[in-house]
């Protein structure tokens, strides 16, 4: 058995007045969107029809009313019934010539948005030389249509919709205001619009040339136009064209850092009828180094005309814009000007995000983006015809380990630890397959260290004996090389791996039995430990390893523990603190006892040195 719907009315009218629209600004860009439409309906049988909207308002009427007049098709009383009463079924709007391709929306719907601001909406229309036809709306979901008397009859066909303001409401309907809205929404229109007589026009639109208009004359306009919408003078401009979408439109490259999580909103015209400020998802995710201004004819609005629908058409939209902005990167690096240069700093991080699936913008990088290296600053090309092999570290902790202790046994590194650079360098051999990369992590430097001699390596194994018992709770593995610099005396070295197998087991340690287990079956066979390499050139090293004594042995190899973290710029844990206040108060303690007895047996203490000593 079929059963029908049960409608209310009135609150379907609330829902798409109230909640489609995102602010009661909207009514005036609706009022303008179907007037504009009706002229052009009237211009396809009429191509020489005079079309003009305008606008009174309460200021001009004198009965707090606002009207708008258009000089379009206008609509029978058979359109009306339809149109304008009818709430979710369009299957004779095609008839009517609302649903095309060369109209901004679907005509009647934005009557709607109307009630955001007016419990009433009245609207007298005449189309050719048929009578007036009257209709009027209430916020309950009723209307009313009857031919309008004589006195309501128009001279000429067109439209006029007059709002009564809702109470509390009047200020959307003020003469100023008024003006300021359809300005903004309609001062680029080809059709005429007046507020109060008053003109509401613009410039040329962004996007517009002119053979006379000199470059620079141009860039100033954009720049002007940039600073008044946007609220910055722009870095650079480029100039946008999608031809099957008919776009057209300016890109502004913001002049300073943007966040890539701020989600990017630009300027979106449809038939140069402003759709809203804030569009999104024009451009690709990666191009949030500018805001835009387009104008198009063929790109879908949502109901609401506040957002564009996602559809085939966008998506390739989308993609084409992106081509444009890769293209103008790519002409900026063929050119090799300081604006590439100037571009990078302050835009690297977009840059880099499309460099890591697009060569060309890789090679961009590749030849113009300085990476730190502890050679100095070099591009990863300058690195390749110096040093051949780009090895590098895919973290700064790495990095800052590893970096003067490579640098003293001649290993130049890349520091790849910055956003997606990891990425961009292990994408190199893309470019070229000759090209050479090579992560390089702890392990393999402690690989690169030289050992000890044999004889050496016998006398230091009673100090590496007692150095390892000292740092087994610190899950420490300790060993003893000589390398460069001599002024290192030990040096700390914690790979990623290893680093996240020590969080994992810590985790183990503080989590529940069931959390246990899991964390258990993923550290399972799994006992790399960080790795306290000590520099046996160091004079104190070696001092440490000779000086006999157990208790200061202990002392000793805690204190380079711990300096070495710090030099690693790794965080010091409870355990790790308390190491440092142990070795430290206890070296203090050895030293002061050893002064005290030096005193009681008479010793010279030892002088201050003399200022030519200095």
């Amino acid at each position: 058995m079929g059963y029908t719907f049960h409608v209310d009315l009135r609150g379907i009218v609330d829902l798409l007045s109230h909640h489609l629209y995102a602010s009661p600004q909207v009514y005036v860009r609706e009022l303008m969107q179907n007037a504009v439409d009706a002229i052009a309906a009237r211009r396809i049988g009429e191509p020489d029809a005079r079309g003009e909207v305008r606008i009174e308002s309460p200021t001009s009427t004198g009965d707090g009313t606002l009207r708008i007049h258009d000089s379009g098709i206008g609509l029978t009383e058979e359109q009306v019934h339809e149109l304008l009463a009818t709430i979710g079924r369009s299957s004779k709007r095609d008839d009517f010539g609302f649903a095309r391709q060369e109209f901004l929306g679907q005509f009647g719907i934005g009557l709607l948005s109307c009630f955001l601001v007016a419990d009433e909406i009245r609207v007298w229309t005449r189309q050719g030389d048929a009578p007036t036809v009257e209709w009027t709306g209430y916020a309950d979901g009723r209307y009313e249509v009857e031919l309008a008397p004589a006195d309501r009859q128009r001279p000429e066909p067109g439209t006029t919709v007059t709002l009564a303001p809702r109470r509390d409401m009047e200020h959307w309907l003020e003469a100023e205001t008024v003006h300021r809205l359809a300005a903004l929404y309609g001062s680029l229109l080809p059709i005429p619009v007046r507020v109060d007589d008053l003109p509401v026009t613009a410039g040329p639109a962004p996007w517009e040339t002119d053979p006379a208009e000199s470059g620079l004359a141009r860039r100033s306009r954009l720049a002007t136009y940039a600073q008044e919408v946007f609220g910055f003078t722009p870095f650079a401009t480029v100039d946008l064209a999608v031809p099957e979408a008919g776009l057209r439109g300016v890109a502004f490259v913001l002049p300073a850092p943007a966040n890539p999580a701020t989600r990017v909103a630009h300027r979106v015209y449809l038939k140069r009828m402003l759709l809203s400020e804030s569009i999104e998802g024009l451009l690709p995710e990666w191009a949030f180094f500018v805001r835009c201004v387009v104008d198009t004819s063929e790109l879908r609005p949502t109901a609401s005309r506040e957002a564009l629908y996602e559809d085939s058409l966008l998506e390739q939209v989308r993609e084409a814009l992106g081509d444009r902005l890769r293209g103008w990167l790519t002409q900026l690096g063929r050119s090799g000007s300081q604006q590439l240069a100037e571009f990078l700093r302050i835009h690297h991080l977009g840059v880099k995000a499309l460099a890591v699936h697009d060569d060309e913008m890789l090679r961009l990088v590749d030849q113009w983006w300085p990476f730190d290296t502890n050679q100095g600053r070099l591009t990863l090309a300058e690195f390749r015809d110096r040093f051949g092999a780009v090895r590098y570290t895919p973290s700064v902790d790495e990095f800052r380990q590893i970096a003067s202790v490579a640098a003293a046994q001649s290993i130049p590194v890349v520091n790849a630890g910055y956003v997606y650079e990891a990425e961009l360098v292990a994408r190199l051999p893309d470019l070229d397959p000759a090209i050479q990369v090579e992560a390089l992590n702890s392990t393999d430097l402690a690989a690169e260290l030289e050992p000890l001699d044999p004889a050496t390596a016998l006398t230091v194994r009673p100090f590496l004996a007692t150095a390892q018992r000292t740092l087994d709770r610190f899950g420490v593995e300790v060993q003893v090389n000589a390398f460069d610099p001599i002024s290192l005396p030990a040096l700390y070295l914690l790979d990623g791996d290893t680093a996240l197998q020590m969080d994992l087991r810590q985790r183990q340690q503080e989590a529940d039995e069931t959390w246990t287990a899991i964390l258990g079956s993923l550290t399972a066979g799994h006992d790399d430990r960080p790795r306290l390499v000590l520099n046996h050139r160091n004079p104190l090293v070696r001092q440490a390893i000779g000086v006999g004594d157990e208790q200061l042995t202990v002392l000793a190899v805690e204190g380079l523990y711990v300096q070495a973290l710090l030099l690693g710029h790794q965080p010091l844990r409870p355990v790790d603190t308390a190491a440092l206040n142990q070795s430290f108060l206890g070296l203090l303690g050895r030293a002061m006892a050893a002064g005290t007895e030096a005193s009681k047996s008479g010793a010279e203490p030892k002088s201050e040195p003399s200022e030519e000593d200095r």
